[in-house]
């Protein structure tokens, strides 16, 4: 590899803060097994929030973003690894206390990567990320709770998030009628593009007050959103359906009470792809490489960035000017 290579850095002073493209060593990645020549990462929510001076993300400085990668192995110490093998690596410390994917080269932990499963390339699991592994996740738990695709409607909610479009796509792949609610009133032709169903609005979902136990409307949800939207899911799911939540952006505070899940038999399932265990991410990968891929899986591409036009598309999705997935071609 070269002596140097390219990476967006943010830096922090006591009266400035910069994110510019620098050049970077080896010698100055943060320690693991394995080296990897980045050749694709993305842009989610945490990036953006890496990337300003009050995100409450990055602990120390200067820094490298990016939670998301995959490239192929250039060395490794783990004899799990080898030169020439394509991989991924997500969630765990990546962007956020350890060097990320926003570089031609990383270094990572050996157990934070898993190998590139059979049926994906390198630029389809970065349209996925940890957006799609998170989505993944969520039908799993969900599929373990009894959904099925003859039992009735799938809610999802953050529908033009990466979450949501993922998941919109994964579940009509496997033949479930899915509705889509989203804030965007002009996201319906993209939404109905990646399988959706049917689109609402986010005040259908919440309507005008949460009941503690309202129409029994899905089987199950997808919510990214949390907050008000999750309370008033919880009253609207049938009989001993689930809702798989990964999201806060509706809100940390959930104003529901007992009675959906005493009276009704309701699963709140919590879903974490941070520090999902290893046999459980590669099962998830597996899926989204097999039965789980969409035909649809390029309509969940927003656009398609380079490292130089990477501080705008972290500036767009804090200001929701996103839809679907933002790709990074690293190199």
């Amino acid at each position: 590899m070269t002596e140097s290579f390219q990476a967006l850095v943010v830096d922090k002073a006591e009266s400035s803060f910069s994110v510019a493209v620098k050049p970077v060593t080896l010698e100055e990645l943060p320690a693991g097994e394995v080296v990897i020549k980045v050749a694709y990462s993305s842009v989610n929510y945490k990036d953006g929030l890496a990337s300003i001076p009050n995100g409450k993300i990055v602990r120390s400085y200067p820094f490298i973003p990016g939670i998301d990668l995959s490239g192929i192995v250039v060395s490794s110490t783990d004899e799990r690894f080898h030169e020439g093998q394509q991989v991924i690596a997500t969630g765990y410390g990546i962007g956020v206390s350890h060097f990320g994917g926003y570089s031609e080269y990383t270094r990572i932990p050996s157990d934070w990567i898993i190998p590139l499963p059979e049926g994906l390339t390198l630029r389809e699991a970065m349209i996925y990320g940890t957006a799609g592994l998170t989505a993944a996740l969520s039908i799993l738990a969900l599929e373990d709770h009894d959904l099925s695709p003859d039992k009735g409607k799938v809610l999802v909610t953050g529908a033009t998030g990466g979450v949501g479009g993922s998941a919109i796509a994964m579940l009509s792949t496997k033949g479930y009628s899915v509705v889509a609610s989203t804030g965007n009133t002009r996201a319906n032709d993209y939404l109905k593009a990646l399988g959706a169903e049917e689109v609402i609005s986010r005040e259908d979902v919440t309507g005008s007050s949460t009941k503690p136990l309202d129409k029994q409307c899905w089987q199950g949800a997808v919510d990214s959103v949390g907050g008000n939207s999750l309370a008033a899911i919880l009253s609207k799911i049938s009989y001993r359906g689930s809702v798989a939540a990964s999201g806060l952006t509706g809100g940390t505070s959930v104003p529901t009470t007992v009675l959906p899940f005493i009276l009704r038999g309701v699963n709140l399932l919590g879903i974490d792809s941070v520090e999902c265990p290893a046999e459980l991410r590669e099962k998830a990968w597996t899926r989204m490489a097999t039965d789980l891929k969409p035909a649809q899986l390029e309509n969940l591409v927003d656009r398609e960035v380079t490292l130089n036009e990477l501080p705008q598309a972290l500036e767009d999705i804090l200001q929701g000017n996103t839809r679907g997935r933002v790709l990074v071609h690293v190199s």
